[in-house]
């Protein structure tokens, strides 16, 4: 629907967003392993190996040993760190960059990488008890990036956004009408998606949307302390 460019929010606690730039740089190697350095037949095997498959991590079905590099409940954590293809990664490190600043100053260092990897976690649990039998891997970091744009929502509303409207039209508008959309489109594309015939996992991101909207809010009144210190 649109692309993240740019927002207008400082940094208020920490000097630089180091948690975010590391999970960056991590995504982004993996991925240039992948992708570029193994690809073809290789390339599938890492995706089944380290992807989160509800099939496996239900007991529905069982993996080839020969892939079995990690238990299957560690592949919660690793396939978020996975990604399909450029568009993919793109997209996705762009709204990290964009959006995950502010709630790392916010949550701090230690607090915003437990948060990352609750709403991963938690997104990925809702993706594999939507579709328990599937056999497909599940990747991608967006379901975790899915609870930093609730937890962006909830903290800076008003903030001004600019963004690529249609992947075209470039738009100033405010966090609130561009984030609320943004969930609109994922509620959407759940119900007209066919069953089996989608490679984007919806699910996952209004698992992971709603886990950083929960804990953000839950949170508000330590955050009001915090910065009400400074």
């Amino acid at each position: 629907m649109f692309i993240p460019i740019h927002d207008n929010t400082p940094l208020r606690l920490i000097r630089f967003q180091f948690v975010t730039g590391l999970i960056l740089v991590i995504n982004l190697v993996i991925f240039i392993y992948t992708h570029v350095l193994v690809g073809g037949q290789g390339e599938v095997s890492i995706a089944t190996s380290f992807g989160a498959i509800p099939a496996l991590i239900l007991d529905h079905a069982k993996l080839d040993p020969a892939l079995q590099v990690v238990p299957e409940p560690a592949t919660l954590l690793t396939y978020m760190f996975m990604h399909a293809g450029w568009l993919h990664i793109i997209a996705n490190m762009l709204f990290l960059i964009v959006f995950a600043d502010n709630v790392e100053d916010t949550f701090g260092h230690g607090g915003f990488l437990l948060f990352y990897l609750i709403c991963g976690v938690v997104a990925a649990l809702t993706h594999i008890y939507a579709v328990p039998h599937s056999q497909a891997p599940l990747v991608g970091a967006s379901g975790a990036v899915s609870g930093i744009l609730a937890a962006y929502l909830v903290l800076f509303p008003r903030a001004r956004v600019w963004v690529l409207l249609f992947m075209k039209l470039p738009l100033r508008i405010s966090a609130l009408w561009a984030l609320v959309g943004w969930f609109a489109f994922q509620v959407f594309s759940l119900f007209v998606a066919q069953e089996g015939n989608t490679v984007v996992a919806w699910w996952a991101h209004i698992g992971g949307f709603a886990a950083g909207l929960i804990i953000t809010v839950s949170m508000l009144k330590l955050f009001k302390a915090r910065f009400a210190g400074r």
